[in-house]
């Protein structure tokens, strides 16, 4: 055969072959086209709804509202979530390399989305049987959390992806980072580095340690699972891991990594300013501008709210009334243990107390839980037990843990032995006094409190509410009993009637008759007949006297005199709004009042008779500083000066020789004092009520259900004590002062105490008096035998 037909029998299949690859390069250029369709078309599908990158240029997060003392300290914060920006170059750059080592190593190669970083990152989790490592760029992840939903999805994924590739080309690496370093979620409601810093560490971002940077930067992955708070352990892991990082990736020395492992870190949850400062104060605050401003302004845009708040003093109203309840409880009498745990269970009930236990660690002054190991009758002391410790109680302290009769005075029962109180295997409440150089604690037998009290304090002349509480123990209890109860008023509403009876003309000499009253109401067919606290009548009694002796028949007296609608109209003007009965026993606080009425009502005596509107705000600004609010202290006269003068003074003379004798040592320190007491019916309510030159200060006492404090549980007795004792810490730094003077209209004139008239030779006793000019007494008082009958019910002279 030719070469020629050989040459023509082989060249098909070079044809075949030349054909086969010109429609492989055909199929191959189709299948790209194709799939280029496709990507374009799901690159059109995934981003025709994806919002504009361009809203990250004016970034303004969610920001918290802030609230201050009047000396500047951050007293609560409000938000949705917690964070604080700051800027890139305020940041340590071991915490921006700590940060990019654990989530994006190649950050600054990379165009958004990094595949060699996702191959890595799924060679590692495969490697080590968990996810390690995550996939995600910051980029996207800042995609993610601006602007899409957390759902787990390929469509959710390819979104991202899109808005990370615009936002690379929207924005520098350097903004990205601050956005990021910003956003993101550390756990415990801190978003971004520098809340997460004060979260865990109690310091600014700027402050981070490299080994405290490490922690957070091991956050992002899982906050909860990697917690300091929660899993220390877990998040030393990650800690590791984040150093080992930062060595492979040469921003470390192998050495500064181990100094970073071997720092010892001190990581405490973040004290709750809300509930550990002021709560009651701040809720009102909060519950004011949320009303005014809207949750959204409140909890997202910053507000700096600047309060009346004093800081110091609002501490000792709590002492105070912590205090003061706690003596109150006591005279009570001792209400038994939490629990008996019997001797068998004694080691189980004492390890689960203390420290390993998750409580706080011990220190003087707290009060923990305790089991009764050992009462020694002999030795009469009590040993106990909470966690690793042992302490005893000495009978001598705990003589007041009676049992408490219903039928025996509480003052004539006494414990004579520890085991009259305590039995072993009793859990019980103890104070820690002082560790003794034996590791024994001196302990104090305690309990909770039942009663209630409340107590605000209001800066004389501006309206200023220095300090508010509202009960014993905001996290119990955020009902605030100083603004939203309203409780029988009692003898404090007394001073109220008498100002009103001296703007209808009389005087602080005025005689009134003590003496058995009684009234009827033809139309509801009722009969009362009042009596004063001692079931005694005192007759012939001048008004100064029946005040500060807190007289109640007298005050009924006066009241039915100068009439029903002008008393109602009189203490309306003294800013008194609740609702009042129209009866006569409103002359002795039958109706309900709130602490904060009283107090500011109180003040209209103390400012001279002007009526001031509280303040507990003093401003109000957004974010950028712009100013909202600015309270200014607003005044109304509603009294004369010399009414207020004579009310000031009649209740100096509560203080000096009248119910109100308790606040006596604040006098003695130089510091002139004006005040009422307050008890009512059963003893329900105990009230003190009063004013120096610089503050007016209120305090209730009672329990929430109204039952009664107990016997002799007045006003004097309840209340006075805590009023007195942060008057005193309230004063400490104030220099002593004066009440105003006498203004032009009040005259003295020396009277005879026992008519109130001008004296004569025969008068047994005379004292000056203060008067409103014009209504001094001009008649001298009848020699004996010239004294006609008396005929006038309510008072002579008039």
């Amino acid at each position: 055969m030719s070469s020629h037909h050989r040459n023509r029998r082989t060249s098909p299949p070079r044809g075949r072959f030349i054909s086969i690859i010109k429609w492989f390069f055909i199929t191959i250029f189709v299948c790209s086209a194709a799939a280029a369709g496709l990507a374009g078309t799901a690159f059109f599908y995934f981003s025709k709804d994806l919002p504009s990158v361009s809203a990250l240029k004016a970034y303004r997060p969610p920001a918290i509202s802030t609230v201050y003392a009047e000396d500047g300290t951050i007293v609560a914060e409000f938000f949705r979530e917690r964070r604080i920006v700051i800027s890139l170059s305020d940041m340590p750059d071991h915490l921006i390399e700590a940060f990019l080592a654990a989530e994006d190593s190649r950050f600054f190669q990379h165009r958004g989305i990094d595949p060699q970083g996702i191959l890595r990152a799924f060679i590692k989790n495969i490697q080590a049987s968990n996810i390690v490592q995550g996939g995600s760029t910051i980029t996207q992840q800042v995609a993610k959390s601006f602007f899409l939903t957390p759902e787990r999805s390929y469509a959710r994924k390819m979104r991202e992806a899109i808005l990370a590739y615009r936002i690379e080309r929207y924005l520098e690496k350097e903004e990205i980072l601050h956005l990021y370093l910003n956003q993101i979620f550390l756990g415990h409601g801190a978003y971004g580095v520098e809340a997460a810093a004060q979260n865990y560490f109690g310091v600014s971002a700027r402050d981070l340690s490299l080994a405290q940077a490490a922690i957070l930067a091991g956050l992002p992955q899982a906050p909860s699972r990697y917690s300091p708070f929660r899993h220390p352990e877990r998040a030393r892991e990650r800690q590791l891991y984040v150093l080992s990082r930062m060595v492979s990736g040469g921003i470390l020395s192998q050495e500064e990594a181990e100094t970073a492992r071997e720092e010892k870190l001190s990581i405490y949850p973040r004290q709750n300013l809300y509930i550990e400062m002021a709560p009651y104060y701040t809720e009102y605050v909060r519950q004011y501008v949320l009303q005014r401003y809207g949750e959204k302004t409140l909890y997202e845009e910053g507000l700096q709210i600047h309060t009346a708040l004093n800081l110091s003093i609002q501490r000792e109203a709590e002492k105070a009334i912590l205090k003061g309840l706690a003596d109150l409880d006591k005279r009570q009498g001792y209400r038994g243990p939490l629990s008996n745990v019997g001797v068998a269970g004694i080691e189980a009930a004492v390890a689960s107390i203390g420290e390993d236990s998750g409580e706080t660690p011990v220190k003087t002054n707290m009060i923990t839980r305790a089991i009764v190991v050992h009462v020694d009758n002999q030795g009469q002391k009590t040993r106990v037990r909470f966690g690793k410790h042992t302490g005893e109680i000495p009978l001598s302290t705990m003589r007041w843990a009676r049992r408490p009769n219903p039928e025996v005075a509480y003052y004539d029962i006494r414990i004579q032995r520890p085991g009259d109180a305590l039995k072993v295997g009793d859990e019980i409440l103890v104070r820690l006094v002082e560790k003794q150089e034996n590791g024994i604690w001196d302990l104090r037998l305690e309990q909770i409190p039942k009663a209630q009290a409340a107590l605000l304090c209001m800066e004389v002349g501006t309206g200023k509410v220095r300090a508010m509480m509202g009960g014993r123990d905001f996290r119990d209890s955020q009902f605030n009993r100083a603004i939203q109860s309203r409780r029988q008023a009692g003898s404090s509403f007394k001073p109220f009637i008498y100002a009103a009876a001296l703007d209808k003309g009389y005087t602080p000499a005025s005689i009134i008759v003590d003496n058995a009253f009684v009234f009827r109401d033809e139309t509801r067919d009722f009969t009362w007949k009042p009596k004063n606290y001692q079931d005694t009548f005192y007759g012939p009694t001048m008004l100064r006297e029946a005040l500060n002796k807190s007289r109640n028949v007298i005050t009924i007296k006066i009241m039915e005199d100068i009439g029903m609608d002008y008393t109602l109209g009189y203490v309306r003007k003294l800013g008194l709004t609740s609702p009042i009965n129209r009866d006569l026993s409103i002359a002795l606080g039958s109706s309900g009042h709130s602490l904060l009425e009283l107090v500011n009502a109180y003040g209209v005596f103390a400012n001279q008779g002007k009526l001031a509107d509280p303040v507990f705000i003093n401003r109000i600004e957004d974010r950028d500083g712009n100013l909202l609010e600015n309270n200014r202290p607003f005044h109304e006269k509603v009294l004369s000066e010399e009414t207020a003068f004579l009310m000031t003074s009649l209740l100096e003379t509560a203080v000096s020789n009248g119910t109100g004798w308790r606040a006596r040592t604040l006098s003695r320190k130089g510091w002139p004092v004006a005040a009422k007491t307050g008890s009512t019916n059963e003893l329900q309510d105990a009230w003190f009520v009063g004013y120096t030159p610089q503050l007016i200060t209120g305090v209730w006492v009672g329990f929430d259900d109204e039952a009664s404090l107990g016997e002799g549980e007045t006003g004097s007795r309840a209340a006075a004590p805590i009023w007195v004792d942060f008057m005193e810490a309230a004063h400490e730094n104030l220099p002593p002062t004066s009440f105003p003077p006498a203004p032009p209209g009040i005259v003295t004139v020396k009277i005879d105490t026992e008519t109130g008239l001008l004296p004569i030779a025969e008068s047994k006793s005379s004292a000056f008096e203060f008067f409103q000019k014009g209504n001094e007494p001009v008649e001298f008082t009848p020699r004996s035998g010239q004294i006609e009958d008396e005929k006038d019910f309510f008072k002579q002279g008039l």
